[in-house]
This record gives structure tokens, C-alpha cells and sequence, in this order.
């Protein structure tokens, strides 16, 4: 099924044809924004639109589609296949993902357990539909600055929310995976919490990440390296979004296995990053063969800089 096509059996037969103009342009769409009785949002290329009533992507608010109760579940409803219930475990993590590897994000109000742990959510009123996309040949350019004599290091992708890491992270994956001109093929694992990396639906990922890689779709990151260093024998491991100090103990823990490790962490640069206190015993160890921080250019993902484990500059 085409892009386009994914993002419109996303809404109900009777919207459709209201979805027309923007689903022409699914290749520079990244987001469609629902909230109840505000009005309509679509982000293209890094811009924001309003979809009007008739159908037409517009930059005047007046006039713009208004998203209401009666949609916004007719939208819901039709996403869960009219059964709600049956993705009550999908809900309460915040996100469902859809063929192809598109997320929704879902917001209303929470249903709490005694212990603070979230049981359900309830009343959804705000939508935010993250469109993936797939750019192979993404991680081109970083490759050979990952590898040492055909020898993978361990590398940290430091970057500001926004700049297209994961889509960078995913080329990594599948290069990786699938050998490339500077190492040959290994087996990895991938512990993608949420499932934005594969974009995996109903356990299958709808991205290509790789002949020989091995996901763990909708799972806690300390606890998803650590089963997968134990059941499926990865030579690397890749997790996105580290960001507390047990994410790095499990890290290190990975790499006194002997598999390495490609993870991303948001940071604007790497002093930024390395001033966190739970990268101190990483940083003391140089556990990272590479540190490399991305930037947006054009509206797409670029490498700023690339250092080495003693933290001399390689690139940029």
C-alpha cells in the first residue's frame, strides 16, 4: 500500500474526500494534529498549515476545520477496528501504530491504578499523527566514521528533539544489519519502546531495518536489552532516546556482554550532554567510540560534528 493511502484509511470512509489535497503531498507530511473543537493542523516540511472545511491546506486560521467529538472518536474507533478494548494496552502507553509504521499519539484523561501506574485512558480528545518515512541511505555519509579495521564501535547520536535522529538511527540499523562497504553483516537488537524505530505492527516492522535484526516492539528499555542480550544473542544492540540512569547501567551492561551499542540522546551539544550525571561513569570509561551530534539542514537530519571517545574532533 502507498504512503498516501496509509494515512487516508486512517480516517473513516465518510472524511476522505476531505483528505484528498493533503495526502497528495504524504511524502512532506510529518504530522496531522486533532484537538476537539480547535482547528485542524497539518505540518509539511517543517511548516504549519490549517486544513480548511472544503479540503484545502491554508495559512489563514479563519475558515479552518474544526475537529470535533463525534470525528475525533469516529477516527479512534476506526483506528482500533472498532474495538477500543482490544487495543486498551496500546492506549494506555499513549500511542497506536498503523500499517506502515505511522504512530498516533493520544492524550486525555488518565485512569490511574493505586501505585501510580496508568491503567487506561479515557475521553481522547487530542490526536498527533506522526507520518514515518523511510530515507535509506540516511546514514551513508556517517558509516565510515563507525567503524575501526571493520570493527563496529559503540556510538552516541546526540541530537535536539526534531532533527530526524530516529530516521538517521534506522538507516544505522539496517546498514548494520545488512553489512555495508566498512563491516559485514551482524546480528542486531533492537529494543524499539516506542515503536517508532520498526514501526512494527502487530509484531511485524513496517520499516526495513535489516536482514539479520531482532525487535522488541513496545518495550521498556533496561528491560529490553538485557532479554535480548539473553535470548536472541545480538553482536550490537540499538535503543533510542536514552535518558536516566538506569538506561546507562544497562547500557554498560550490554557492552561488558560484548555487544555494542548504538543509542541516540536528546542534547544541544556534547557539552550539554556529557554534564548529565548519569553519562559520568560512561564518559570516565570512554565507552563510546563515537559521539556524533546532528543538526537540522534544510529540514533534514546533519552531522554537525563527530568525536572520538577521548573527545577530539573527527569530523566537522
Amino acid at each position: 500500500m502507498a504512503k498516501g493511502e496509509e494515512i487516508l484509511h486512517i480516517f473513516p470512509d465518510y472524511m476522505r474526500d476531505k483528505w484528498g489535497i493533503v495526502i497528495k503531498q504524504a511524502d512532506n507530511l510529518q504530522e496531522i494534529r486533532l484537538r476537539i473543537g480547535r482547528e485542524v493542523i497539518v505540518i509539511l516540511q517543517n511548516e504549519e498549515w490549517y486544513l480548511s472545511e472544503d479540503g484545502q491546506v491554508t495559512r489563514q486560521q479563519e475558515g479552518a476545520c474544526l475537529m470535533s467529538e463525534r470525528d475525533m472518536e469516529a477516527i479512534l474507533n476506526h483506528i482500533c477496528e472498532y474495538s477500543v478494548y482490544a487495543f486498551a494496552d496500546e492506549i494506555k502507553q499513549g500511542f497506536l501504530t498503523i500499517p506502515g509504521g505511522h504512530r498516533i499519539g493520544l492524550a486525555g484523561q488518565v485512569i490511574l491504578q493505586e501505585n501510580n501506574i496508568i491503567r487506561n485512558m479515557k475521553h481522547i480528545s487530542y490526536m498527533n499523527i506522526r507520518i514515518s518515512h523511510e530515507i535509506k541511505g540516511a546514514a551513508d555519509m556517517l558509516l565510515p566514521y563507525i567503524y575501526e579495521e571493520g570493527r563496529l564501535l559503540n556510538a552516541l547520536l546526540i541530537s535536539p528533539p526534531g532533527c530526524g535522529k530516529t530516521t538517521l538511527l534506522r538507516d544505522m540499523i539496517r546498514q548494520i544489519s545488512d553489512g555495508n562497504l566498512y563491516g559485514k553483516g551482524m546480528a542486531v537488537g533492537v529494543v524499539d519502546e516506542r515503536s517508532e524505530i520498526a514501526g512494527s505492527y502487530l509484531g511485524r516492522p513496517q520499516n526495513d531495518i535489516g536482514m539479520r535484526t531482532d525487535i522488541l516492539d513496545a518495550c521498556p528499555k533496561v528491560l529490553g536489552m538485557m532479554m535480548l542480550i539473553r535470548s536472541m544473542s545480538p553482536q550490537a544492540v540499538a535503543v533510542d532516546e536514552l535518558g536516566c540512569e538506569e538506561d546507562m547501567k544497562a547500557v554498560y551492561q550490554v557492552m561488558q556482554c560484548g555487544s555494542k551499542v548504538i543509542a541516540t540522546i536528546h542534547g544541544d551539544s556534547l557539552e550539554d550532554v556529557m554534564n548529565k550525571s548519569f553519562l559520568f561513569d560512561l564518559k570516565k570509561n570512554k565507552s563510546f567510540g563515537r559521539y556524533i551530534l546532528l543538526e537540522k539542514v534544510g529540514g533534514r537530519c546533519g552531522i554537525k560534528a563527530i568525536y572520538n571517545r577521548s573527545f577530539e574532533l573527527c569530523y566537522g
